[in-house]
């Protein structure tokens, strides 16, 4: 049988990876799963609008090749501006953050998949990034150097293991809380129409992250019959697109309301909330529960807590 053919070009890769993976899972798999489902949609979505090709998926790596540096560099920046965001809206034990490493150099693409020094190069270069953070080769600080709008702090000659030669890193400096835009404009020069298009649809980077967020979130608890599921959606989302189909479900009694365990399962994910709303929303599914009596308490007490005047 024939091999197949081996295609061999120069390219620029971004490899990325979900720090404290492994400790994450073992705190609460489910979770973990649902906020890994919806963090990686909004980083393959950038990595599509900056036209890049993801390869490699497996578990929480993402390994993406693109047809410049400059599209690498700037999907890298808004994917962990975007991520900064999206943790946002979740507890800090639950949060998960991205290291990110970019190389530029020759790769083989063989079956669909990419492999070579320079995907090897680009993986241990995440590792060597911080926490949320980035790290480069020298040929692609030189090549950024004057056509971004970040900087490079050089981190000198690290030894990358089964890479025979020590290699030139450098960290970037980027404003993590900055709005996730995509300037691709640049490298679009002679096709003018082209890059007008491409510079609206990305003028909405940022909604586009949170609405991703909130639509991966549903789509992980949809079909549950679990109401604390629909409790955890309404307090992340307040005035999310699917509150309304949201309350119906916990209305409706979802699976059996008359089932305690069910009751209590909303009731805990209720009362850690603390939220007016939430303690509402028990009371309509259970006006006559277990615990509406002290539902009743709580909400007065909240009430009267808001009516208190401050004291300055």
């Amino acid at each position: 049988m024939e091999a197949p053919p081996l295609e061999r070009k120069l390219a620029a890769i971004l490899a990325a990876d979900v720090e404290g993976y492994s400790r994450l899972m073992n705190t609460d798999e489910e979770q973990t799963l649902a906020t890994l489902t919806s963090h990686r949609t909004i980083v393959d979505g950038l990595i599509e609008k900056a036209h890049g090709q993801i390869f490699g998926t497996a578990g929480d790596s993402v390994l993406a090749e693109f047809p410049s540096v400059v599209h690498a560099f700037n999907a890298a920046i808004a994917i962990q501006q975007a991520m900064w965001r999206a943790n946002q809206e979740l507890p800090i034990d639950r949060r998960m953050n991205f290291r990110i490493g970019i190389n530029v150099g020759d790769v083989l693409v063989k079956n669909g998949d990419i492999f070579g020094d320079g995907v090897n190069i680009a993986a241990r270069l995440e590792g060597l990034a911080d926490v949320g953070g980035i790290c480069v080769t020298r040929g692609v600080r030189d090549h950024l150097r004057d056509r971004v709008d970040a900087t490079f702090e050089d981190l000198g000659e690290q030894i990358i293991k089964n890479i025979p030669r020590p290699l030139r890193v450098f960290r970037v400096l980027f404003d993590q809380e900055g709005e996730p835009a995509l300037d691709l404009t640049a490298s679009l020069v002679g096709d003018p129409e082209h890059s007008s298009s491409v510079a609206q649809s990305l003028s909405q980077d940022s909604d586009d992250a949170r609405h991703l967020v909130e639509v991966a979130f549903w789509e992980s608890v949809q079909e549950s019959d679990d109401p604390a599921e629909y409790v955890l959606y309404l307090e992340r989302f307040p005035h999310g697109q699917f509150v309304e189909l949201a309350n119906a479900r916990l209305e409706s009694g979802l699976g059996s309301g008359d089932d305690p365990a069910i009751e209590l399962a909303f009731w805990e994910t209720v009362r850690e909330t603390g939220n007016k709303d939430m303690l509402e929303a028990y009371l309509v599914k259970y006006p006559n529960g277990q615990f509406s009596d002290l539902a009743n308490i709580m909400i007065a007490n909240l009430l009267k807590a808001r009516s208190a005047p401050s004291i300055d």
